[in-house]
């Protein structure tokens, strides 16, 4: 079973080490989502319809709202990886234009060559993480050298904006984004066909378009706001996990257990614990 060894938070965004033995689902991340691997089997993971290897030269990049899977080989050993979750708004205090790294097209492709300094950055964040998991500061000291040679060398970061009004928004059918909007606020979880009804058109419209606007389908954007607030619950409430699976809308907390594994690698359970353990 895949193991939680450390978990990192903050305005970063998250980053953790996870030593995986299984497939995750096909899922998506409001944010640019990078995977390293530290040490183990090589192995792969799904980036929108193409076979991305994971290597220690090659790096898995993906774009926000990207849908992707990691699929795992149980002929090969576990992997350790190292999962960077990053918040635009975090990376916008180093350059405004990177806060492009919420949007698509962010990177050029879904996989590169890790560089030397890239592969040090993220062997000495391993190592930084395992032996002092308490100290956030001095991980995300290490965390913005590596998302700066990340950025450099995977983006085209010198064709971003210098100002926030060069920035331009992602055009959205406004039928969607009040059908958005709704997700993000909903208390409970039920089907996608009452958004649907919500926005006056046909299902087929309504998919066609919402997939047209953000690049992933109605289910994966409710999972992706279901998973980020359940993380974030896990993560910083003492709230019962059997209450926490009643409120994101699973009557068995079995239930729930299994959508967070699916989509995070662990247990809520032991999420909650490592997390803890990293302050």
């Amino acid at each position: 079973m895949s193991t939680a060894l450390r978990i990192a938070h903050g305005a970063f965004g998250r980053v953790a080490l996870l030593d995986m033995d299984r497939s995750l689902v096909r899922h998506a991340h409001h944010h640019c989502h990078v995977l390293l691997k530290v040490e183990g089997a090589d192995t792969q993971f799904l980036v929108g319809d193409q076979v991305t290897p994971l290597t220690d030269m090659a790096a898995v990049l993906v774009d926000g709202w990207k849908p992707h899977a990691y699929v795992h080989d149980a002929s090969r050993p576990r992997t350790l990886i190292m999962a960077l979750y990053i918040e635009p708004e975090w990376l916008k205090e180093f350059r405004p234009g990177w806060a492009a790294s919420g949007a698509p097209g962010f990177f050029e492709r879904p996989s590169g060559e890790v560089s030397p300094r890239i592969r040090q950055l993220t062997l000495h964040l391993a190592a930084e993480m395992m032996a002092n998991p308490d100290a956030v500061r001095t991980h995300e000291q290490t965390l913005s050298d590596l998302m700066i040679a990340v950025i450099e060398r995977f983006t085209p970061w010198r064709s971003f904006p210098t100002s926030i009004r060069g920035m331009r928004a992602v055009s959205c059918d406004w039928r969607i984004r009040r059908a958005m909007d709704a997700m993000r606020v909903q208390d409970s979880y039920g089907s996608v066909d009452q958004f649907v009804k919500g926005a006056g058109l046909s299902r087929a419209q309504f998919f066609r378009l919402f997939e047209t606007s953000l690049g992933v389908s109605p289910k994966i954007y409710l999972n992706v706001v279901r998973m980020e607030r359940a993380l974030d619950a896990v993560m910083r409430e003492d709230t019962p996990l059997g209450e926490l699976s009643e409120r994101f809308g699973f009557p068995e907390p079995a239930h729930f257990t299994r959508f967070f594994r699916d989509h995070a690698g662990v247990s809520p359970r032991e999420f909650r614990n490592v997390s803890r353990l990293a302050g």
